[in-house]
């Protein structure tokens, strides 16, 4: 400050005296005046104490005052750099053990010190920057390579390819800056685990969501998946198992010689090959958690969740755990519970403790536990899934010694299904699977006594058993219904959907759950594999929009062990007016032999859309009424309406399921239904 004060006093004379002769100049010139009286400068400008340098003091504190305030704020902005650079510097060090300390917890992460070796190479990293901000100077360096500074977006700085050559040397990905401070863009060849961790569990969007993991619900994902290959489908069941098929829990479950059944649950089929009950093995599935990153899309499958919750106009559900997930499209296919007797749910703890309803893979596994530790079970129920059970529970009580009892009101087994001269028939069958059956047993009073289960009878008869199944039909869940706006019909249960199972704009219905329209029967509602099958296809392919009506009629079938069984579509109701047709049956007309010839266990797996023949092979023989007490080898029955055949049972009749849709679809009144029983060839050898 003192040199400067010194050199100014030396140059100021020649400066004031340069001013006035530049003033003198311009008057001159200004005023075209050649004479003016000379000016004669003044040695000192100032009026002050002579040495004292007067107005000179205040313009040299003002200039020193400049400087030093400059100099200040280059001091303040270079240590701020420097401190935003340490930081920074910190909190990707930070971040760097953090996610090893994350990796080191999975078991894809090796176990020498990952996050120790992270932070050597970080500084190697921090090393090498900071030898590329010394030689770029001041300048470059209040730019900044890693922080930035004076508000500049960071996207716009950049590196030198040599800066980024030596930065790239060091074995970590160098980190490049987004456009919001903080967060870094890594290399894409960091690992996966780091990518998942940050992912939730529950994905919080599914462009579709399928509720429900059962059979429809899995030909739904299979039938969006083959229209949009890069679907994106997310499954959520409350069940802990993947979508699995229920009918061999109460058919070829049971037959199975292998003692780790309940474990590995597979069979043998009766065509003697072996399979697993799941539709497809666990690798087929993407994980929830990668759902929506996940190349070409998947189906992932959310186990033990359940949505309670559905918001129609938000486009979104609520599971139990409160977590939210919004969907584009939305089936529901919770299928049902089981049914239970008002006075089972009457009798106490006691008999709530030895009563199944029937219904899932655990299930199935308790009974099976329980059959080989009781003496004797009581089967309540006689439709498909009562005598099944039965069947099977029979067969295997003849090298155990279990008692298989089964009651049920009606006169016979399926006595709502069969017209009664056949459901005598195969109530005979049944007992000579070793079952007691007992009908038109109507249940009065049950109470847990002495270790046994006691069941009192209305017309008096009492037994006493250890255990008991309920199998007395399928309440269908719609516990979404009312927060979801949906119609639940009064008279079929379920929800009600139209002849596309639409309930609402972007939520469908399929399976159990459903009460559809059909555009040839009316409306109904079926508790059948093949129908979730079926309607579960359909839905999927509307919620791709295809926009198609239900037309094509689901049939079922039922296998009262390897030497009984019947295949039907329709409306099969025994209080409707029906006609059968028999013939004597071959050692070819059991369901083992169906299967056998097909190659699959589920025999609707095998069916095919094809339009049947209208033209019949001649037969050999004219077929023949049914005569009280004949043995009904095979043979169709057809259940008529309004002189329409709405329903048709083959009986130990296979493969021609085809025909018997085409009948119903067609919807043609037949005035002699022997000429129709021609078109099955029941009599060809």
């Amino acid at each position: 400050m003192l040199k400067c004060t010194a050199l100014w006093q030396k140059l100021a004379p020649l400066a004031r005296a340069s001013s006035s002769l530049c003033r003198h100049h311009v008057r001159r010139k200004v005023l075209k005046c050649d004479k003016m009286v000379p000016v004669i400068p003044k040695a000192l400008m100032s009026s002050g104490a002579p040495g004292s340098a007067g107005d000179n003091a205040a313009y040299f504190m003002i200039v020193g005052a400049a400087f030093l305030g400059g100099g200040i704020y280059m001091y303040s902005t270079l240590s701020q750099d420097k401190k935003r650079y340490q930081d920074r510097l910190n909190e990707i060090s930070s971040r760097s053990v953090q996610h090893s300390e994350d990796a080191s917890a999975t078991p894809h992460t090796p176990a020498a010190e990952p996050g120790i070796r992270d932070v050597e190479e970080l500084a190697t990293v921090e090393e090498n920057t900071a030898s590329v901000l010394a030689e770029r100077g001041p300048a470059e360096q209040n730019e900044g390579v890693v922080g930035g500074s004076a508000g500049l977006p960071a996207q716009e700085k950049t590196i030198s390819p040599s800066d980024s050559n030596k930065i790239s040397e060091s074995k970590v990905s160098a980190p490049v800056l987004e456009s919001t401070p903080g967060e870094l863009k890594t290399d894409p060849s960091s690992t996966e685990s780091d990518a998942a961790v940050s992912l939730p569990e529950v994905p919080p969007h599914a462009p579709y969501l399928l509720i429900g993991g059962g059979t429809a619900a899995f030909a739904a994902a299979r039938s969006i998946r083959a229209r949009d290959p890069g679907a994106r489908v997310l499954i959520v069941t409350d069940e802990s198992d993947l979508p699995y098929m229920r009918p061999p829990l109460s058919k070829e479950l049971w037959f199975s010689d292998d003692p780790s059944v309940i474990d590995t649950l597979r069979f043998k089929q009766w065509n003697g090959k072996e399979r697993s009950i799941y539709f497809q093995p666990p690798s087929f599935y993407v994980s929830p958690r990668e759902l929506s990153e996940v190349e070409n899309g998947g189906v992932a499958v959310l186990t033990g969740k359940k949505v309670v919750h559905m918001d129609v106009r938000g486009n979104k559900v609520r599971l139990n755990d409160d977590t939210e997930i919004s969907y584009d499209k939305c089936l529901i296919a919770t299928g049902g519970v089981p049914r239970n007797l008002q006075v089972l749910e009457r009798a106490g703890a006691a008999v709530a403790q030895h009563t199944t309803l029937f219904r899932k893979i655990e299930d199935f596994r308790c009974l099976e536990k329980i059959s080989r530790e009781v003496k004797s079970m009581t089967i309540v129920g006689g439709g498909f899934l009562g005598s099944e059970l039965a069947c099977a529970l029979g067969r295997k009580a003849k090298e155990t010694g279990l008692e298989v009892i089964q009651m049920f009101p009606e006169k016979g087994n399926m006595g709502k299904v069969l017209p009664e001269y056949l459901s005598n028939w195969t109530t005979n069958k049944v007992r000579k699977e070793g079952v007691n059956v007992m009908t038109e047993a109507v249940v009065k009073h049950v109470s847990f006594q002495d270790g046994k289960v006691e069941i009192k009878l209305k017309d008096g008869r009492v037994v006493k058993t250890d255990h008991i199944v309920a199998a007395v039909g399928l309440e269908p869940s719609v516990e979404l219904a009312k927060s979801a706006g949906l119609e639940v019909d009064s008279d079929l249960g379920g929800y009600r959907v139209n002849s596309e199972l639409q309930a609402r704009s972007n939520i469908w219905v399929a399976g159990d759950a459903a009460c559809f329209y059909d555009i040839r029967l009316g409306r109904r509602r079926v508790e059948h594999h093949d129908h979730a099958v079926v309607s579960g296809r359909l839905a999927g392919e509307n919620m791709t929009g295809a926009s198609k009506p239900y037309w094509h009629q689901s049939m079922f079938w039922s296998d009262l062990g390897p030497d009984v069984g019947y295949e039907a579509i329709g409306i099969v109701d025994s209080s409707l007016p029906t006609v059968g047709v028999f013939a004597k049956a071959t050692p070819k007309d059991t369901p083992k032999a169906a299967t056998e010839e097909s190659g699959t266990g589920i025999r609707s797996e095998s069916e095919t859309e094809a339009v049947a023949s209208d033209e019949a092979a001649a037969s050999t023989s004219p077929p023949r009424i049914p005569q009280q007490g004949e043995d009904y080898g095979k043979g169709v029955i057809f259940y008529v309406r309004d002189k329409v055949v709405v329903g048709i049972i083959l009986w130990n009749v296979f493969n021609r399921m085809p025909i018997a849709r085409k009948i119903i679809k067609d919807g043609e009144e037949h005035a002699d239904l022997n000429e129709v029983a021609k078109l099955f060839n029941i009599h060809e050898d």
